[in-house]
């Protein structure tokens, strides 16, 4: 026996089986939620306090805890699909799973060995992404027909989430939010506020930003040309702030005395803080009430414990610093802004700063029934935003509806036929995992999956340059393009390699060792 006592090692067939198994399985779990008929799933806490409903494949492989390693792959696999485009994180999934279900099948007939079948899946990516890519469409240069894209794009993204009944609503939101950036990528201009009350369709989108607090009460309500201080300072004029320390005072004239350095102390820094020349104070921490009388009396409008993501997000898009010293006016960066007011957001009261600095900045308001209503909705809408930005990135954009599926696994069919060899068997189900994405959808939607794919098959060995797809609200094979299913190239091809790689790495493995876990010392230090 080589290893320590409680290790375990696995070989060779059972190795395989194991880690395949594990990794089909969570595709199983995904799959199901893959498409716009796709059904939800409700994570719930072992505690049973928190809980989620939700269809987005990477909320769902994080929040659950997998024991074997190659399951732990795929969740990877769509974490790093989550943080480079932001959606497909299901389709990335199901890809390896229905990849690694067809290799299980050659290892098991005995005809391949593992690193055949690689070269094989490797030779039919190539040919994939390259079908792909020649399929893509590049609309930048026309701004109109480009709007159309994105807005098709963000439609499809949305189909298949909760957003669905409104989905054109929300995919104007978001495409114009998006292109508020101007070609930039740093989703943080969009802020989304989530109010519960009203439902869904109530939602809408402002331009500027807006803040989830209220304004000190004698304050000015509405400021034009505003100059913004950000700071994060401590503005509470009765506390000692030594902890711990205790006086002792003989009389209360001494009291009273102490009482008013105290005052005078916090008089002298407002007086700091006015020579700044703002008209409008923010601060992170709280504000007393005589320094709020004393900026009020300025005509300063003052706002109090701004949460720190809106304190962070304010100072962005108004071009201001957060400061926490005085001393020195002329060296701070003051926020500006066109107008500060008090706006009604269902039945909150709320501080809209509009005509910011930085132009981009908008915050879009989600309303629904019921707080993970709105949590689901918001991840939605993340998932389109960021498919969104990285299209104005990458302008290409391809045929969704599994069509580029077909595409795809035409080249790949193409390419069996021309090798020779045992290779050939490989490159052929690397096409059939492929047409497995469609099947999946057409199977979530309740049709008949065998007859609508070789449909869609038939279609696309008959014409080349070939747009069907599957019309999932009808139930037929329909054409994508004139549907307006689209999808971002940079989301599909990252869900063709990724899923490739993960898969050829569980394909790699023959071996499981397991190390045995560390003792606890029973002596205590």
């Amino acid at each position: 026996m080589i290893l320590q006592q409680g290790a375990t090692e696995e070989k060779g067939e059972n190795a395989r089986l194991s880690s395949f198994v594990g990794a089909i399985a969570v595709g199983d779990l995904v799959k199901s939620t893959l498409g716009p008929k796709g059904m939800d799933k409700i994570l719930q806490c072992t505690s049973g306090k928190e809980m989620q409903v939700t269809n987005d494949g990477a909320t769902i492989l994080k929040s659950i805890f997998l024991d074997n390693p190659a399951a732990k792959v795929l969740v990877n696999l769509s974490k790093v699909q989550d943080e480079e485009v932001g959606d497909g994180t299901t389709s990335v999934c199901v890809f390896a799973a229905e990849l690694l279900r067809e290799a299980e099948k050659l290892i098991d007939q005995g005809h391949l060995h593992p690193q055949q079948i690689i070269e094989g899946f490797r030779e039919a990516t190539r040919v994939a992404r390259s079908a792909l890519e020649q399929s893509a469409k590049d609309h930048s240069g026309d701004a109109e027909l480009f709007r159309k894209d994105l807005i098709n794009i963000a439609q499809t993204t949305l189909s298949s989430k909760i957003l669905n009944q409104d989905k054109e609503k929300f995919a104007t939101i978001a495409v114009d939010a998006v292109l508020r950036l101007a070609g930039s990528t740093n989703l943080e201009h969009i802020q989304i506020i989530k109010k519960v009350g009203g439902n869904l369709s109530d939602s809408f989108l402002d331009e500027g930003f807006i803040l989830d607090k209220k304004i000190a009460t004698n304050s000015p309500k509405l400021i034009t040309n505003a100059k913004i201080l950000i700071a994060n300072t401590s503005m509470d004029a009765d506390k000692i702030k030594v902890f711990g320390s205790r006086m002792k005072v003989d009389s209360t004239e001494q009291l009273a005395e102490l009482e008013r350095s105290e005052r005078e102390k916090m008089k002298q820094k407002v007086e700091k803080i006015k020579s700044f020349g703002i008209n409008c104070f923010v601060n992170r921490q709280l504000i007393y009430n005589w320094p709020e009388q004393l900026l009020s009396e300025a005509g300063i409008m003052s706002i109090e414990h701004a949460d720190f993501d809106g304190v962070e997000r304010l100072a962005l898009v108004t071009g201001g610093q957060i400061v926490s010293t005085f001393d020195h006016p002329e060296q701070a960066a003051i926020g500006q802004c066109a107008k500060i007011e008090e706006v009604m957001v269902g039945e909150d009261r709320m501080i809209k700063f509009s005509g910011c600095k930085a132009n981009q900045a908008c915050t879009v308001v989600l309303r629904g029934s019921s707080q993970q209503l709105l949590d689901e909705a918001e991840r939605s809408l993340h998932d389109a935003l960021c498919v969104l930005s990285q299209t104005v990135k990458e302008p290409r954009t391809v045929l969704g509806g599994g069509c580029s599926e077909m595409i795809m696994s035409r080249a790949v069919d193409e390419l069996a036929s021309r090798t020779p060899g045992k290779k050939a068997l490989a490159i052929e189900s690397f096409g059939r995992a492929l047409r497995a994405l469609p099947s999946i959808i057409a199977e979530n939607g309740g049709f008949d999956s065998a007859e609508l794919v070789s449909q869609l098959r038939a279609a696309h060995m008959t014409n080349v340059d070939c747009s069907m797809g599957l019309d999932m609200v009808r139930g037929v094979v329909g054409d994508v393009r004139e549907l307006g299913i689209t999808e971002s190239l940079k989301l599909k091809r990252q869900v063709l390699l990724s899923a490739s790689e993960a898969a050829e790495m569980i394909i790699r493995v023959d071996n499981i060792v397991k190390a045995a876990p560390r003792k606890r010392s029973n002596h205590s230090h």
